[in-house]
């Protein structure tokens, strides 16, 4: 696994990014406090129902005696009589019936109530739905019937031709029956029957019945209406098939109800007035308000789910700013957020806005006699529906129920509004944030840095103190590390200091001993002595020479580096000066096989070439010393790039591994104890590098690579600058 180098305005930037927990909190924040607001919702709107039930309990007369009160409803028996959204043109075309349509039965076979011959098919049914709207009940009965036969013109009979009839229980208790017939399509004309159902005559003309009788292809149509005073809880409508015949016989009869007895007669729901002006108030906010009997059928309604005026809508109204920062939020940030969040739809489903029978698990549990609510979806997902519902009581009897319906779009907005404002202050903080760990993370990495660059310009390659590091004035932990890099390096300072001179004080203190010492074995060589006397004082001899040849090399190395300050450089040829070396080489060391490859071109180096020489020195005898016997020793001058390149490398052992560049520090040796048969001190390749630097070169050893990939010996590499000042 790679370690990637990651700084520390990397690390805080990672770390920073835990900020990002902040807007995660605060949305979770806000979700639960939606929760709480929905919950307050809801209990708002139940407080809502059970004040509107309250003021309907026992009030009986608001509830039709005969349609609220009964156990059971049966479809198209029980009739509803739909508010209409306008009066009905009668024409009997039915065109201002088609969006009520849907709303319509059929009846045929199973609302049969006469039939001459049972074993042949029933041939007539119809259509039927009625509406109400400013004081008339509007109904319309499309009627397929092959054969239309009309009253005739001068018959004084009105039963004995197709015709409509209609019983209701009127709402002074009598029990009143009328006929709808007519001689040829257009206006009709109704008549009132005897109260007795055994007689059709006499017959009386009811001019407040009115309508339009419309012959098609499959029968006829018949839209008419009727005051809402002339109709009571209990109405019932019947379709009399006469075919032509002599006698005109009655073949069949449909209707919603018979109507020859009122026990017989079904009942008709008509939205109560009275209702809706008690809750005609709640139209002013945004809450829709139903009331229904206990059989789900809307009594009255008011409001619409539509209108955002609640007052949690209204709680969230903002003026708009004209400031910067306003005009920055409403241009960049609110379109930012809205990616995320929702704004509330007004344009949605609202699939019970007509709906005239109610049903749900609030009602159901309202009709027990307990107070609910429920949740719904719009059909296209857009709104979300909150419904609560209270009883109506009379008489310790549910009798229906209040129910009450807003949108959640006031507490989105609510909530969206919140989630804004947090988004502000979680973007400001954490802006401000980054931005100060940044600048935080910046000055600390620049100091750290600048630690470095001062540790790194304190000490050279050769591990020698340049310049001392100042420590800092700051009381902190950088602060602190500062001024212990300070207090190292100077220590350090010091003890190299010792160390560098510690050869020539060493050189200095010893020659005085060693010359005692040397000039009493003199003496005492010149005495006569025995044969094992002689032996150890040869030994001794033997020692004295040995000490005085390193503190001779040490001294060496003091002369070199206290000559070089002072040296004086020229302009010389530096291929001539190793040809030279080379050939003193070949005749001073004639056993030993050198391979000498150097280029003719003038490379003119700016220095001493007898610096060079002795650089020459150093070289050759650290090769010979490490040769193989009998393998060569191969020298290479050549120039590239304004650059002599001189190579010396002899067949042998290799160098460890990591001292390619410690070898050349001083009194550094990587010679066997056991092998040396004269002391060595490391000061050869010190000496050559000293040279080098002095020429602004370089020198560098490596490890050679034989034949088969196994490592025979070792190349030293130089690198000389040529003047440009001199060419040939």
């Amino acid at each position: 696994m790679f370690n990637l180098p990651i700084g520390l305005r990397a690390k805080v930037g990672v770390l920073s990014l835990f900020l990002l927990c902040l807007p995660w909190l605060g949305y979770e924040y806000v979700w639960e406090m939606e929760k709480y607001l929905r919950l307050g919702q809801e209990k708002t709107l139940e407080g809502t129902t059970q004040a509107l039930a309250t003021a309907l309990h026992e009030r009986p007369k608001l509830f039709d005696s005969q349609a609220s009160f009964l156990t059971q409803v049966e479809k198209g028996r029980d009739l509803y009589a739909y508010p209409l959204a306008g009066p009905i043109q009668l024409d009997g075309k039915l065109n201002d019936w088609q969006p009520y349509r849907h709303r319509s039965l059929y009846y045929a076979n199973d609302y049969q109530v006469y039939k001459r011959e049972q074993d042949t098919p029933l041939n007539v049914g119809f259509t039927h739905m009625v509406g109400k709207y400013a004081g008339y009940l509007y109904g319309f009965f499309e009627v397929t019937d092959p054969s239309v036969i009309y009253r005739g013109k001068n018959s004084l009979s009105i039963d004995r031709n197709d015709h409509i009839a209609i019983a209701t229980l009127a709402p002074d208790g009598q029990f009143r029956r009328y006929i709808v017939a007519t001689t040829q399509d257009g206006w009709i004309s109704a008549f009132e029957l005897p109260e007795d159902p055994a007689l059709t005559t006499p017959v009386t003309p009811e001019v407040k019945i009115q309508g339009q009788w419309h012959k098609t292809a499959n029968g006829y149509n018949v839209e008419l209406r009727i005051p809402l005073h002339m109709v009571g809880s209990k109405l019932g409508f019947a379709i009399y098939d006469v075919n032509q015949g002599s006698v005109r016989q009655l073949d069949a009869i449909v209707g919603t109800s018979a109507i020859d007895d009122v026990a017989k007669l079904g009942t008709v729901l008509v939205p109560s007035p009275e209702i809706e002006n008690i809750i005609k108030g709640m139209a002013h906010n945004s809450s829709r308000i139903w009331v229904v009997d206990k059989h789900g059928r809307v009594l009255a309604k008011s409001g619409d789910i539509r209108s955002d005026n609640s007052v949690w809508s209204r709680s969230t109204i903002e003026k708009e700013g004209t400031n910067p920062w306003d005009k920055f939020k409403q241009q960049y940030l609110y379109p930012l957020y809205y990616k995320i969040l929702t704004i509330p739809s007004k344009d949605f489903i609202d699939s019970l806005q007509d709906s005239t029978v109610l049903q749900g698990s609030h009602i159901n549990l309202a009709l027990s006699g307990k107070q609910g609510s429920t949740w719904r979806l719009t059909p296209d997902s857009k709104a979300v529906v909150l419904a609560a519902a209270s009883p109506i009581w009379i008489d310790d009897k549910v009798m229906g129920v209040v129910i009450a319906e807003e949108t959640t779009h006031g507490i989105r907005t609510l909530r969206n509004k919140a989630l804004e404002k947090l988004f502000n202050v979680i973007l400001t903080i954490m802006s401000m944030g980054t931005l100060a760990l940044f600048f935080f993370a910046s000055n600390i990495s620049s100091r750290i840095r600048k630690l470095r660059d001062e540790a790194e310009q304190a000490i050279d390659t050769q591990g020698r103190i340049k310049k001392a590091i100042k420590g800092s004035k700051v009381r902190d932990e950088i602060g602190d590390l500062s001024r212990s890099f300070a207090s190292i390096v100077s220590r350090l300072g010091q003890y190299t200091h010792y160390l560098e001179n510690m050869s020539s004080r060493l050189s200095h203190e010893l020659r005085t001993p060693v010359a005692v010492v040397r000039s009493s074995l003199e003496h005492l060589g010149l005495q006569t002595l025995t044969s094992d006397s002689r032996k150890y004082v040869d030994r001794a001899q033997e020692g004295v020479n040995r000490l005085n040849m390193i503190l001779n090399n040490m001294s060496e190395a003091t002369r070199l580096e206290e000559s070089l300050t002072h040296a004086e450089k020229s302009l010389f040829p530096l291929e001539k000066v190793i040809s030279g070396c080379m050939q003193g080489y070949q005749m001073t060391y004639p056993e030993q096989l050198f391979k000498i490859d150097i280029d003719s071109q003038p490379m003119w180096v700016d220095g001493v070439p007898e610096y060079i020489a002795q650089l020459m020195d150093k070289l050759i005898a650290n090769a010979l010393e490490f040769s193989h016997p009998g393998s060569a020793i191969e020298v290479s001058l050549n120039c590239r790039a304004k650059t002599a390149y001189l190579s010396i490398a002899n067949t042998g052992a290799a160098l460890p591994e990591n001292m390619s560049q410690q070898i050349f520090e001083s009194m550094v040796s990587v010679r066997s104890q056991q092998v040396q048969d004269k002391p060595h001190l490391g000061l050869g390749l010190y000496i050559a590098r000293l040279i080098c630097l002095f020429h602004q070169g370089k020198i560098r050893a490596r490890n050679r690579t034989g034949n088969h990939g196994d490592e025979s010996g070792v190349e030293m590499l130089i690198e000389l600058p040529i003047s440009k000042e001199k060419s040939v």
